[in-house]
This record gives C-alpha cells, sequence and structure tokens, in this order.
C-alpha cells in the first residue's frame, strides 16, 4: 500500500527533479499513513533517495534500458506498482514523465492529475491543486480512480529532506518487446540542460546575430545557467531547436529565468510563466515581456548584459 514513486535518473545521476517527486511522494504518504517505495533504472546514487523521504528502493538495473521507451518504463512501473498495491504513483513532469503518465495511467485504470503543484488538500477524496491556462490560474481536481497518477510539476514542491534510510531491493520485471529502436542519442554532455536547470539564460532577436551569442553563454557560464532562445531565433537558424523556449518549444519552470533581446510574445510568456523570477532585458520599454517580469531593465543588451558578466564576477572572486 506504499506511495510508489518514479525517480528518474540520466546517465546514472538521479535528477535533481526525482528528488523533489520523492518529497511530495512523502507528503502523500504521511498523510496516508503509509510509506514511499521508489523506483529506479539503472541509476548509481540511489541511497540519497532515502534523504527526501523514501523508504524502500526497487532498483532495475538492465543495459537494455538505457535508452529511452515510454512503454517500456510505463511497462515497468506498472508492475511496481500492482506489485507494491501501490494506490498513488508519483512521478514528475518532465518531458520522458509526461510521455509515460498516460501509458501508466491506462496500465493501471487510473486517474491521471498532470502539473501538480501542492500536497493534496485532502486524500479522500484525493485533491489535488493544478495550474490551468497556460500557468495563468489554479484549478482543484479530483481524483477518484482506485489509483492515482500523479504528476508534479517542477520547482513547485521542492526538496525536502527527511530522516531515514532507504532499503534497496533488486526488482527485475518483464521487459515488454517493442516495436520502437532507438538507433542513437545525441547529448551535449558539458552543458546544463533546460529540464535540470535553476537558472536560464534566454536570447532573442534583440542580438541580431548568431556572432553576439558568446556574451549569452558568457553569463550562464557565470552562472551555471542553461541557454536558451525565442522562436523566431531557433527558426531563423542562430540557434538549435532544442534550446527553443516557449508554449510552442520547451516549457520552463526555473528559479530565475533572463529574457535578453526578447520582446516577449504570448506564446513565448505562456511556455516560461512557470518561472518564479523573470528578469528582462530589452531596449524598448513597451515590450511585453516588461508587463510579465519581475525585474526589468531598459537598456541596450550590448552594454548592460557585459557590465552584468563583469560586476557577477567580481562578486563570485569576493566570495570564493
Amino acid at each position: 500500500m506504499s506511495v510508489l514513486v518514479y525517480t528518474e535518473s540520466e546517465q546514472g545521476t538521479i535528477k535533481k527533479s526525482a528528488f523533489e517527486a520523492a518529497s511530495y511522494a512523502k507528503a502523500v504518504a504521511n498523510q496516508m499513513g503509509t510509506t514511499v517505495t521508489a523506483v529506479t533504472i539503472n541509476a548509481n546514487n540511489t541511497s540519497e533517495l532515502g534523504t527526501y523521504g523514501v523508504d524502500k528502493i526497487l532498483n532495475v538495473s538492465n543495459s537494455d534500458l538505457d535508452k529511452f521507451n515510454a512503454n517500456t518504463y510505463a511497462s515497468i512501473l506498472t508492475q511496481a506498482a500492482k506489485n507494491e498495491e501501490s494506490q498513488v504513483v508519483i512521478i514528475s513532469s518532465s518531458a520522458d514523465s509526461k510521455y509515460i503518465a498516460p501509458i501508466l495511467a491506462i496500465g493501471l485504470d487510473a486517474g491521471y492529475a498532470s502539473n501538480v503543484v501542492e500536497a493534496p488538500s485532502s486524500t479522500s477524496p484525493f485533491t489535488v491543486k493544478r495550474t490551468a491556462f497556460t500557468n495563468k490560474a489554479f484549478n482543484m481536481t479530483t481524483i477518484n480512480t482506485d489509483v492515482k497518477v500523479v504528476g508534479v510539476s517542477k520547482n513547485a514542491f521542492g526538496l525536502v529532506e527527511a530522516s531515514g534510510n532507504a532499503s534497496v531491493e533488486d526488482f527485475a520485471p518483464s521487459i515488454p518487446s517493442s516495436g520502437v529502436t532507438v538507433q542513437s542519442v545525441d547529448k551535449a554532455t558539458d552543458k546544463v540542460t533546460i529540464a535540470d536547470a535553476e537558472i536560464v539564460v534566454s536570447g532573442g532577436r534583440g542580438l541580431k546575430g548568431p556572432e553576439n551569442w558568446g556574451m549569452i553563454e558568457e553569463l550562464a557560464d557565470v552562472l551555471g545557467a542553461a541557454t536558451a532562445c525565442s522562436k523566431p531565433v531557433s527558426d531563423l537558424g542562430w540557434r538549435p531547436h532544442s534550446e527553443h523556449v516557449g508554449q510552442t518549444g520547451k516549457p520552463v519552470a526555473s528559479n530565475l529565468y533572463i529574457a535578453i533581446g526578447i520582446s516577449g510574445a504570448i506564446q513565448h510568456l505562456a511556455g516560461i510563466n512557470s518561472s518564479k523570477v523573470k528578469v528582462v532585458i530589452n531596449t524598448d520599454p513597451e515590450a511585453p515581456f516588461f508587463k510579465a517580469a519581475d525585474y526589468g531593465v531598459v537598456g541596450d543588451a550590448f552594454e548592460v548584459v557585459p557590465t552584468l558578466i563583469e560586476k557577477l564576477k567580481a562578486f563570485k572572486a569576493q566570495n570564493a
């Protein structure tokens, strides 16, 4: 009857979003008077999950699972949930988990609530708060099925440490055959990814060309941030489409989002609305982004950004 949580990993390292999902699962388990069981797939640092409230870890180790497959991963979680007789399954809101969730819900005959931002206000009936209308509003959703699948929004619940150690058990589920074959996966290993970034530095057409992107990358490097761009920039080929954020690109829920030379089209704002603090640097004081930003700088990015980099470097040197 434990609460089951899927804790994602990448190249053997458990993601921050997984620890947040585990923290959320612990809060639900406390309300229901039960324990937390985590499922890991080819993860190395599993013991750290105990710090965030996990009582038991079902560790799946299989080299055939190194490449993500939504149907296969959903099948593994379905088997784990049935073995543990879990009535609640917690996942993150990563791109992979959003592929898994509907398949998992079908396999468990469960209701699925995505974009959940708070612990349940009630577990009987099971009621959660979710974002709606591209993060412009909230709604309260009641899941009436026997089994519930809950997707936790990134950076919404936060990391909550809990004392305890997690026991580890090897879990060997049956691996279904798949009609999908992954030939290769290319990943940037030397940069912070948009999905995992606490800070995102994003540039728009105000940078005038790809040759000026060096200052975006330098600012991101100083802040330990990921780089991103607006849709027109990726459409022009200045930056790869993998960096395009917004409603039609990758959604961003970072703690800090810095928009440089981005006017703030409604589709872009909809995709970054979940970011906690938004900063805009633009020469146009009437740019729509200023209405959505927490902080704004009216100025030339080619003057403001180098100065900002210089000040940040000096600050870091003083506090090293």
